[in-house]
């Protein structure tokens, strides 16, 4: 089944850098939606749940030395072959069959270590993140069920999916292949990776070729990948713009800093404005009002049974 979703019209461009919007831009370089004189809309808090700026790598706490060391370990670590063997390993799919819900509950068990704004259980962040866009996006249900699932893939941490370390499954992703973009972030980290002194991998273009398409470029590995290969081999029907907002969404060199465009073909450009819309959620609604999971549950069973089989294969 081919779902047909309309395109929002943001004014982002993305041939070059800089990406030009009509809309405010709060901190973190995401543009937020204007609210009208009577309010309404997605309210975005202006610090996170310790008190600091979003996404503030350089602010002074303990939490900021451990996302730190997440970093180092993440940057000297993820390398091409590296992300080459966990596909490999993981693309099987053989570690279990469950259902996306029973997924949801696992994810009580995780913290994200390289998150600044965040130590809640992931279920909190996923349901926070769905029902600020599904009160935006009403008629979107592709993109509720999206900001779902789009964290899921970080059971990969659990020992039942062989508790890979953080630096493995968590953090902002990038391609690899080609060279690290300065706006990674503790980007000074990649001089004592491999792939840094490696030539066929450390031009800008590397072992692509521009315009070849995201979906063509090997990412560095973890959840977003992982999950992304669980939906699309077990046959949702989500979107294509759903798929990639799932795989990209932890892609801030991306969509911050508008690197790696060069790469995009015409579909991964319609896709990135999708991404857009979902980044703003995804960042700003990470806080500590709760949500009632048994209120909203039956909403969210129903278009897991619509977009997805009853059991996957993980």
């Amino acid at each position: 089944m081919t779902i047909l979703i309309e395109q929002p019209d943001l004014g982002v461009e993305v041939e070059g850098k800089k990406m030009e919007t009509n809309e405010l831009v709060l901190d973190g370089g995401f543009p937020m939606p204007k609210l009208d004189a009577h309010g309404g809309g997605f309210d975005a808090p202006e610090i996170n749940a310790f008190g600091q700026s979003f996404r503030d790598y350089n602010a002074e706490s303990e939490r900021q030395k451990t996302v730190e060391e997440f970093y180092r370990l993440n940057h000297i670590n993820q390398s091409f072959d590296f992300v080459k063997k966990m596909r490999e390993k993981y693309g099987k799919l053989d570690k279990t069959e469950m259902s996306i819900w029973e997924c949801c509950e696992l994810l009580n068990e995780v913290v994200d270590e390289s998150d600044p704004d965040l130590d809640e259980p992931q279920i909190e962040h996923l349901l926070q993140t769905a029902e600020a866009i599904r009160k935006d996006y009403p008629d979107q249900d592709w993109l509720h069920l999206t900001a779902l699932i789009h964290d899921l893939g970080k059971v990969l941490l659990l020992p039942s999916f062989g508790e890979l370390p953080q630096w493995a499954v968590v953090g902002d992703t990038f391609p690899l292949g080609c060279a690290f973009d300065e706006s990674i972030v503790h980007h000074k980290y990649f001089k004592d990776n491999s792939d840094t002194y490696n030539s066929s991998y450390n031009t800008k273009n590397g072992v692509y070729e521009q315009g070849c398409g995201l979906e063509n470029v090997v990412m560095s590995w973890g959840h977003d990948d992982y999950m992304y290969l669980v939906a699309k081999e077990n046959g949702t029907t989500l979107p294509s713009a759903a798929l990639f907002i799932v795989r990209y969404h932890s892609f801030y060199p991306l969509h911050k800093a508008g690197a790696y465009t060069h790469l995009m073909n015409e579909e991964d450009k319609e896709n990135l404005k999708w991404l857009q819309i979902f980044n703003k959620y995804d960042l700003y609604s990470k806080s500590k009002v709760r949500v009632d999971v048994e209120k909203v549950k039956p909403y969210y069973l129903s278009l897991i049974d619509k977009y997805f089989p009853a059991k996957l294969k993980w």
